[in-house]
C-alpha cells in the first residue's frame, strides 16, 4: 500500500477527520505500508497538504473529501468567508482549542481542568471536553474567593502539588480585556498566564495589555500571547515525541 493510501485509510478509520498529530499516531498501525524514510512525519504532513482527496478544516486538522458532508453534519465546521463570524464557528473553534490545550497539558504531565460550564462541549472527535480533562473539580489551592475567580478560566494546568502552573484564556471572538481582568486578580500566583488566539488578534492584545489597569501585568511581563498555529505545532511536536524511545 502506498503512503498516501495509508493516510487516507487512517483518516477514514478515524471517522473522516483527524488532527495531524493523531494521524502521526495511527497511520503506522497499517502493516501493509512501509515508511522507508528518516522523516515519516514530514511525509505525512506533505500528503495531507497535497493530496486532492484531503482538505484542511483549520491548521493541523484535516478531513477526507468524500466524507465532507458527513463531517459537516457532525458539527465540524469548515471556516469560509461566509461563516467566519457565525456563532457556530466561534463555538467550535473555542472548544477545539480548549481540547488541544487539555491534551498538551496531559502530555506534559499536568492535571488539566476545564470549567464545568464547558464540560459538555465537543472536541472535533465528538469527545466531550469533560472526558478529556483529567480533573473535574478545582483543587482548593487558595481562598475560596480566589478559587471561585479561577473557575471560569478556559483551561488550567495544575502541577503535582495541585497548584496552578498555567492559566489559559482562549479568545476567538470575545473581548480580550475580560480575560486580562481575570489574570489581574490572579497575578499573585507564580503561574503562567496566556492568551490563546488567532494571530490577527495579537495587535488587540498588545493594545489592551497597555491599559493602566494592567500596568503590573505589563511591567512584570506576566501575560503571554500564543497564536493558534503555534499551539498546534507544539501539540504535533509532543505527539511525535511519544514515538521516540528516548527523550533527551
Amino acid at each position: 500500500m502506498k503512503q498516501n493510501e495509508a493516510v487516507k485509510l487512517t483518516l477514514e478509520r478515524l471517522g473522516g477527520v483527524a488532527t495531524l498529530g493523531q494521524l502521526n499516531q495511527e497511520v503506522f498501525k497499517i502493516k501493509d505500508c512501509e515508511w522507508k524514510t528518516r522523516t515519516p512525519f514530514a511525509s505525512i504532513r506533505r500528503i495531507v497538504q497535497l493530496d486532492k482527496n484531503i482538505f484542511k478544516i483549520r491548521p493541523g486538522l484535516y478531513g477526507l473529501l468524500k466524507m465532507k458532508t458527513e463531517i459537516e453534519n457532525r458539527g465540524i465546521i469548515i471556516e469560509t468567508e461566509k461563516n467566519i463570524d457565525s456563532k457556530e464557528l466561534q463555538e467550535f473553534n473555542h472548544s477545539y482549542y480548549q481540547g488541544l490545550l487539555l491534551i498538551v497539558g496531559k502530555l506534559k504531565g499536568f492535571s488539566t481542568f476545564v470549567p464545568n460550564q464547558d464540560k459538555n462541549k465537543s472536541f472535533y472527535d465528538e469527545r466531550k471536553l469533560g472526558e478529556i480533562r483529567t480533573i473535574s473539580e478545582l483543587p482548593k489551592y487558595s481562598y475560596d474567593s480566589i478559587v471561585q475567580r479561577s473557575s471560569t478560566i478556559d483551561v488550567i494546568w495544575f502541577n503535582e502539588r495541585n497548584m496552578p502552573h498555567s492559566f489559559f484564556e482562549v479568545e476567538h471572538s470575545t473581548d480580550i480585556q475580560n480575560s486580562l481582568l481575570k489574570f489581574n486578580d490572579l497575578q499573585d500566583f507564580y503561574s503562567r498566564m496566556i492568551i490563546v488566539a488567532d494571530n490577527k488578534r495579537r495587535a488587540d492584545y498588545i493594545n489592551k495589555i497597555k491599559y493602566s489597569s494592567f500596568k503590573d501585568l505589563s511591567k512584570n511581563n506576566r501575560v503571554s500571547f500564543l497564536d493558534y498555529v503555534s499551539l498546534n505545532k507544539q501539540y504535533e511536536s509532543l505527539i511525535e515525541q511519544e514515538s521516540f524511545e528516548t527523550i533527551l
